[in-house]
């Protein structure tokens, strides 16, 4: 079963491949403070795992908004889960090996970025926000360790929720490198991140998230 899932991803992805998004690239690319990831990539292994164990949060909506209002309302929402989530959850190192034991798990008692990552987005979309404006995204730290956080697209900034701080952060005030991330029209296919839009008022912006985290 795991092995025809992997190949139905395949076709999906080669079929998403030769889809035209030039129009949504275009508008990613105004956006400000947006992250520009508009070359499809393999998802991650473990993630074409998590949505055949939790096909809920893998669906797709064309209907939905690629973006939240940030304000103090969704601000306070996104703090909470963010807290919440790491502090429910106990830091552990996970094995993905050819057992293929471990796994992405939402609200485990003990996990890794993965777990924290996926349960955050989980929470948000039990909440009501729009699948489209979360989106998993793989990253690289300062060290070099990869990692997993959960990017929030909002009307102002691409925030970041990460279990290795309890501090929501735009994207720009981080020292991550940005691998790939999930698509905003479909969370079961990923897209490489290629750039950044360049925001000469992310300053600006941050002042805002504080103005409506308050």
């Amino acid at each position: 079963m795991l092995a025809r899932w992997v190949i139905l991803s395949l076709v999906l992805f080669i079929t998403f491949t030769s889809t035209s998004h030039a129009d949504e690239d275009s508008q990613n690319s105004s956006n400000r403070g947006t992250i520009i990831a508009n070359s499809p990539i393999l998802a991650p292994f473990q993630h074409i795992r998590f949505c055949m164990r939790y096909p809920a949060d893998c669906k797709a909506n064309s209907a939905e908004n690629d973006r939240i209002d940030l304000n103090a309302q969704t601000m306070s929402l996104l703090q909470r889960v963010n807290l919440s989530v790491n502090r429910a959850i106990a830091p552990r190192i996970k094995d993905y090996g050819r057992n293929l034991k471990d796994g992405w798990t939402i609200a485990p008692l003990t996990g890794d970025c993965n777990d924290y990552a996926v349960t955050k987005r989980h929470e948000l979309l039990k909440n009501g926000l729009p699948s489209s404006a979360l989106r998993l995204s793989v990253i690289k730290t300062a060290s070099g360790i990869g990692h997993l956080v959960l990017l929030v697209a909002t009307t102002e900034q691409d925030v970041v929720l990460d279990n290795l701080t309890e501090e929501i952060r735009p994207w720009q005030t981080t020292d991550y490198r940005w691998l790939k991330i999930q698509s905003a029209a479909n969370p079961r296919f990923w897209e490489k991140v290629e750039s950044a839009a360049a925001d000469p008022t992310a300053s600006r912006s941050e002042d805002q998230m504080r103005v409506a985290g308050r």
